[in-house]
């Protein structure tokens, strides 16, 4: 059970850094009074040409469709038809900046590219057309057939491209998510820690206990294999992706269908109501439960069918998410604060390699994070901050990793009006800090310390996340959040004991910790459990 648990842990510290992409917009509007306005998606290189921000500085032109012809050749489209206007072909036979020059000498003023497949970069050599001035964007076909079912034949267009917002509300959601994840799971750790201690003072308590216990303990031992794990699975997941990636998924489904079970088994526990049971191999099974284990397995395979729908499987895949990293947070116990201190000191030193110096390895200059977090077709995406723009249109299967919390961009822009881009999160950023928290809500339980190790971490983590997303807005690029996070939760935590004079116990794992059944607790006035002695 260790190995798995290290195996999957080794998976959720991926935040995905940054592809660089130009989206713009359409702007279309009718002939008819009033006239009928609507905005499509287009792709184009900022390296040709600048697009203005806003439709104020916009400049309108006549649609012409020449989608009959791929305009290779300039005896394709009879003389004088193009001029002063705007003109869509289709996509195919020679280069963008062929169709381009031949667009330009005809007399147009904007080229189209309509493309039935996948819409991706423009990427042509530049040097070799330095004659070409007039903007070139590439458009879905099927927006050009919904352009002429809605707007009819006669359509003026004219191309922008807004800025992203500095900020997007699917921040906040994120961030609530993370920082109720981890306060809610250190919450639950601690009450298992609790139930232990009671357990204890009673021997057949403690033996049925010890059964039920599904706790996996990190020494600073496993602590460094975890992290030996971590960059291997990475380096697999470079070299195999297209394989790895459905073992991933599969084990994905199973692990937080187990998750889930086990997080809403731990709520329905404590209803009194609805228990009755039914034997089966000798045991007696609750009724309640075998329903809520069908619930379960039901909504990992329905996430698993329809994970690919981006505009509603992300809501699956996020408590799906939340349920794993609570299970996990609850189930594995960092024993002392050297532990936690090895472990995501290693973690960040981990993330900033994988994100930061691989570039400087690879012979394509990427990271391996990125290659691993976009996956096979990782150029055609964007990441700004914690953005990642996932194509609506697939030309192949993109598969992604499951490790991460996805929510939507609020704020219109280029990027949801091409696709559906979701801000993200990768579990690693909630569960390595989260273990932090579980081991300061112990620690409080053991010493009863009346919840402050757990608050003031709980807190910390927040600022950290607060500070990730400022760095994100101002530098405009993917970061490894545990950079932000691992100091400010073990910094914090640190101040704590040291205010309090109990570093050297905080640092060790309290005397309180139990780590030998056979020790016999000397309970306190009001029955809890206190000191231990052998």
């Amino acid at each position: 059970m260790r190995a798995a648990g290290l195996l999957w842990a080794a998976l959720w510290g991926l935040l995905l850094p940054p592809v660089t992409a130009n989206e713009g917009i359409l702007h279309a509007s009718g002939s008819g009074v009033p006239p009928v306005t609507k905005d499509y998606c287009i792709i184009y290189n900022s390296n040709w040409i600048s697009l203005p921000k806003s439709l104020d500085n916009a400049t309108f032109r006549t649609l012409e469709n020449l989608t009959s012809t791929v305009l290779c050749n300039s005896s394709e489209v009879p003389s004088g038809l193009m001029k002063d206007k705007a003109v869509v072909v289709m996509r195919g036979n020679c280069t963008f900046l062929e169709k381009a020059r031949i667009a330009q000498s005809s007399g147009a003023k904007m080229l189209l590219i309509a493309s039935k497949s996948r819409l991706s970069p423009l990427s042509d050599n530049k040097t070799d057309f330095e004659d070409v001035t007039l903007p070139v964007a590439l458009i879905r076909y099927s927006d050009i057939v919904d352009m002429q079912l809605t707007l009819g034949n006669e359509v003026n267009v004219t191309l922008y491209s807004p800025p992203l917002p500095e900020f997007d509300c699917s921040m906040v959601v994120i961030f609530l998510i993370a920082v109720f994840t981890v306060a809610l799971g250190g919450y639950w750790s601690g009450i298992a820690e609790l139930e232990n201690l009671k357990a204890i003072a009673s021997p057949r308590e403690r033996e049925t206990r010890r059964k039920k216990e599904e706790n996996v303990t990190f020494t600073p031992v496993t602590v460094i294999l975890f992290v030996v794990i971590c960059c291997v699975m990475l380096v697999l997941l470079y070299f195999f992706y297209k394989w790895l990636v459905y073992v991933i998924i599969s084990v994905f489904c199973l692990a937080s269908a187990m998750s889930l079970y086990n997080c809403l088994a731990a709520l329905i526990g404590e209803i009194p109501f609805g228990q009755c049971r039914i034997a089966c191999c000798n045991k007696n099974i609750e009724v309640r439960l075998i329903f809520l284990a069908v619930f379960c397995i039901a909504a990992a395979v329905v996430w698993a069918v329809f994970r690919n729908e981006d505009r509603w499987a992300w809501i699956l895949q996020d408590i799906l998410g939340v349920a794993f990293c609570l299970n996990f947070i609850k189930t594995l116990k960092m024993p002392n604060f050297k532990s936690c201190v090895i472990l995501l000191g290693l973690l960040l030193l981990y993330d900033v390699f994988f994100v930061f110096i691989t570039p400087f390895i690879t012979k394509n200059g990427a990271s391996i994070m990125v290659e691993v977090a976009a996956g096979p077709f990782g150029n055609s995406e964007k990441n700004d901050g914690n953005l990642v723009e996932v194509p609506a249109e697939r030309s192949a299967p993109h598969e992604k990793l499951p490790v991460v919390i996805r929510v939507p961009r609020l704020e219109y822009s280029a990027s949801t009006l091409c696709d559906m881009p979701f801000s993200l999160l990768g579990f690693g950023d909630i569960i390595v800090p989260g273990l932090l928290v579980a081991y300061c809500r112990r620690f409080d339980v053991q010493t009863s310390s009346s919840s402050v190790y757990y608050i003031s971490c709980t807190i910390a983590y927040a600022i950290g996340m607060v500070l990730t997303f400022i760095v994100l807005a101002l530098m405009k690029m993917g970061q490894p959040a545990l950079l932000y996070l691992v100091p400010c939760t073990l910094i914090t935590s640190s101040l704590v004991a040291w205010r309090r004079k109990e570093m050297k116990k905080f640092w060790k794992g309290s005397s309180y910790q139990v780590s030998d059944s056979s020790r016999t607790p000397l309970l306190q006035d009001d029955g809890t459990p206190g000191l231990y002695r052998k």
